[in-house]
């Protein structure tokens, strides 16, 4: 990497480092020139893929839909095309890291949130695609139920439909207590990546706000997801948890500055790999700014921000109900997972 950009001093500079937030194989060339190091997909980005090969004659995917396969079977087939095809693409930065970065997101069926036996076996599948799948789970009661057994299995987790301090800090705990299974059968310890989809946060507290109190400005907002990313943080580093947080759905170049120095991971999708590449940012770090005390006190007023800011916030029983986890597990099976079932 010799690119004078932001997200290259990012990189040389911090701690922070950043996964490709796209199936598209030819997306993730760009983003590994700039230094990319994991890929995150989800049932609607493996679609768009299948979507935009299909057309172009694409041998492998006319193989697996003239199988006529029962739909989840045939969907599940799809998004293994397209995740394996990240999954080769970041296999020489796997080995070359010996298993600490490479890794590329496979997502179990968003319809199944509650089903844990069908998660775990999706899971065991997803993992023998490649050595570098990290199974995405759902940040709810079955899916950090599921993450302890994958993590004890020896099988990567990636926790998503993930918004909050409570979900964030289960993850890592179930992650520590999979490990601690996986060391007593000798199983070789795995990694384990909970989400906090930031801007999804701050989309939804938006719309509660404008509802219930009109007094929290547009700029208190945009607060709210890094006020729980950054206490999120504080708690990882305080606890030594081995999981590392990964951020995703950026909505500004401010939810990466204001985060940058902190270990943890950036999921930056293409059109946002403007804001670092092409356009430049402050070269300075953000992990340690406070919050400005006003628009953390207003946000304190909203019950669905405590629910997301206070790390007893919530329960895991809670999570599944939480509004934003609702309409997300919607969005994944409606233009997702739905669309990959359709393809005839």
């Amino acid at each position: 990497m010799h690119h004078d950009t932001y997200l290259n001093w990012v990189l040389t500079n911090t701690k922070t480092t950043w996964w490709h937030d796209s199936a598209d194989t030819g997306e993730l060339a760009y983003a590994l020139e700039h230094g990319a190091t994991g890929v995150t997909c989800n049932p609607y980005l493996s679609n768009l893929v299948i979507a935009k090969e299909r057309p172009k004659g694409d041998k492998e995917i006319e193989a697996v839909i003239a199988k006529g396969l029962p739909a989840e079977q045939k969907a599940e087939e799809l998004m293994r095309i397209a995740v394996t095809r990240c999954a080769r693409m970041l296999q020489p930065e796997y080995e070359r890291s010996k298993g600490e970065r490479g890794y590329v997101c496979a997502q179990v069926n968003p319809s199944r949130t509650g089903d844990r036996k069908a998660m775990l076996e999706m899971a065991r599948r997803f993992h023998s695609w490649a050595p570098n799948i990290t199974v995405k789970l759902p940040g709810t009661a079955a899916g950090l139920d599921v993450e302890e057994e994958c993590i004890a299995e020896g099988i990567s987790t990636t926790i998503t439909v993930s918004f909050t301090v409570p979900q964030v800090l289960a993850a890592a705990e179930r992650h520590q207590k999979g490990l601690a299974r996986a060391k007593a059968k000798g199983v070789k310890p795995v990694k384990c990546f909970p989400v906090i989809m930031i801007g999804r946060l701050d989309d939804y507290l938006r719309e509660v706000a404008n509802d219930n109190d009109p007094s929290i400005t547009e700029t208190d907002i945009r607060w709210a997801g890094l006020a729980c990313t950054k206490r999120a943080y504080q708690i990882y580093r305080e606890k030594g948890y081995e999981a590392k947080l990964l951020v995703a759905a950026l909505r500004g170049p401010y939810h990466l500055t204001e985060l940058a120095g902190g270990d943890m991971i950036m999921s930056i999708a293409p059109g946002p790999q403007v804001w670092f590449i092409k356009d430049d940012q402050p070269r300075k770090t953000g992990i340690d700014n406070p919050i400005p005390a006003d628009s953390l006190a207003r946000l304190q007023k909203l019950p669905e921000f405590v629910k997301a800011y206070e790390p007893n916030g919530m329960s895991p029983k809670d999570f599944v109900g939480y509004g934003v986890t609702q309409r997300t597990l919607s969005f994944f099976v409606e233009t997702g997972w739905k669309l990959l079932e359709g393809h005839k």
